[in-house]
């Protein structure tokens, strides 16, 4: 990176990262542990400095545990939380240096050659990310050396806060146990019975014999540390900004002027999302006026949008409604919200659901996208369940609705009970009833079709067992769809056919 300067590493190791993040969440006092499932069993994922005091450790089974410390307070373990810290405290990082990468799940590597005298220092330096991260609530031990490997090493079996100094990382590191080169556990072990227990012992031993009995990977992590052997740092990519500006030498009030505004910005913004092949879900346009105070309009589409022409007159209703005060003299538009959007064939098969989601952005603009359902299939043979209501808004296409058995009524509603009028003709239903307080006389019948209950659905209306259902049509000229319980014998209305 640098000519003539020799690199230096700093490795960041956080060994209590889950635990420390969930107590800043939640402070607890004393013993505390996180939980995770694994081989069948319930064990501790991490833990604070009372819980190990308290001898316990990461891999122990949790009611092993609590047999050990039945003051330890316990929650379960978030990985994909404790990922997102990490990335946090990644971009954090950056204010050190530019480049800096993941180290497994809980570390950090940094390159800061040639930023460490912007800090007075390599030991200011480091220093100095100490005190802010404990001062975060986040225990760190840190490592600095001319290499990765090096600076891991003394991350994890150093003082704490180690610095080799530049070309002295062979001193430095032959009194580190083995265990510092990144080795698996089956060949630390070996090492060890080898009576090599120190890396200055493995450098010095031949390197033949090693290579023959371990392998390469043993003698490529010794190089590595040494500098021998060259070990790349990879910055993690930013992730894409979808956020533009435009600043006006003049303010403006009118809504025609803003809209023309919104268009160019539009313009460039549509640009990236395309180029990243991604569509915005949610729009924030943000309009800054003289007096420094900000107002925003917030758009949500049905769908991933990246067409400009499509989207602007979404923007009408919202920014007709802003108070422009003595002038707006900024305009920030913003994609919140994307989700990607692959390049597909246009035709004219894609013109109807690009029109579907129009209309619901429209709608959704003045009473809420969450407000407008749509019913998607379930699968159910009970007919109560077998649909629900779903967001219609961004909801892809689903599959075709299923054919039920027999056909469904129009309209369907709780059961109601019917008066059985005359003698009963099992098991056919009744030639006269009365229903909501009308009398129907039985034109013709079409059944029965039997429906069993979900037994593995708790549901008080289902309790009662089988039911026959009845399509039958009324002298009246109604047709309802009836149900009869054989068990208890009894006769409902739950459908209309239209």
């Amino acid at each position: 990176m640098f000519d003539g300067t020799p690199r230096r590493i700093v490795s960041m190791w956080f060994p209590r990262l889950a635990s420390d993040r969930a107590l800043r969440l939640c402070p607890v006092e004393g013993p505390f542990a996180l939980t995770g499932r694994a081989e069948n069993t319930e064990r501790i994922f991490c833990l604070n400095a009372q819980a190990e005091a308290q001898g316990l450790h990461r891999g122990m089974p949790f009611a092993e545990a609590r047999a050990f410390c039945p003051d330890l307070r316990a929650r379960p373990a978030d990985p994909a939380g404790d990922a997102r810290q990490l990335e946090g405290l990644r971009r954090w990082s950056l204010r050190y240096c530019p480049w800096a990468g993941r180290e497994g799940t809980d570390g950090l590597v940094l390159d800061i050659t040639g930023s460490a005298h912007l800090a007075g220092g390599e030991a200011a330096l480091i220093a100095d990310m100490r005190a802010r991260l404990v001062r975060a609530g986040f225990g760190v031990r840190l490592g600095l050396g001319d290499t990765r490997g090096a600076a891991w090493a003394l991350a994890h079996h150093g003082t704490g806060m180690a610095i080799a100094p530049p070309g002295q990382g062979a001193s430095v590191l032959a009194p580190l146990p083995v265990a510092a080169l990144r080795l698996d556990d089956d060949t630390v072990t070996a090492l060890q019975r080898l009576g090599l227990r120190t890396i200055g012992a493995v450098a010095q031993a031949a390197r033949g014999p090693l290579a023959r009995r371990f392998g390469p990977d043993l003698l490529a992590r010794l190089d590595q540390a040494f500098g021998r052997a060259p070990e790349a740092i990879t910055p993690l990519a930013e992730p894409p900004h979808y956020g533009v500006r435009l600043t006006l030498p003049e303010p403006i009030g009118l809504t025609s002027d803003v809209m023309a505004g919104l268009a160019r910005l539009l313009d460039r913004l549509c640009v990236r999302l395309r180029a990243q092949e991604a569509g915005a879900r949610t729009l924030c346009l943000t309009l800054r006026r003289v007096d420094r105070e900000s107002r925003e309009v917030t758009l949500r589409l049905a769908s991933a949008m990246r067409d400009p022409a499509r989207i602007l007159p979404l923007f009408a209703r919202g920014v007709e409604e802003v108070d422009a005060g003595f002038g707006i003299d900024q305009l920030r538009l913003e994609a919140v919200g994307v989700e990607p959007m692959p390049v597909a064939q246009i035709g004219p098969a894609a013109e109807a659901p690009d029109r579907l989601d129009n209309l619901v952005t429209r709608i959704g603009t003045r009473i809420g996208l969450d407000n407008i359902l749509r019913f998607q299939p379930a699968d159910s043979h009970i007919p109560e369940r077998s649909f629900t209501l779903v967001p219609a808004a961004g909801l892809a296409p689903g599959a075709p609705w299923p054919r039920a058995p027999r056909p469904r009524p129009l309209q369907l509603f709780p059961p109601e009970p019917v008066s059985v009028q005359g003698p009963a003709r099992e098991p056919a239903p009744p030639a006269t009833f009365r229903w909501r307080r009308m009398r129907f006389a039985t034109a013709r019948a079409t059944g029965p079709e039997r429906i069993a209950p979900e037994w593995w659905v708790p549901d008080p209306g289902w309790r009662s067992g089988l039911r026959d259902y009845w399509r039958v049509e009324t002298r009246q000229g109604r047709r309802l769809w009836l149900f009869h319980t054989p068990q208890m014998g009894d006769w409902f209305v739950q459908g209309e056919f239209l």
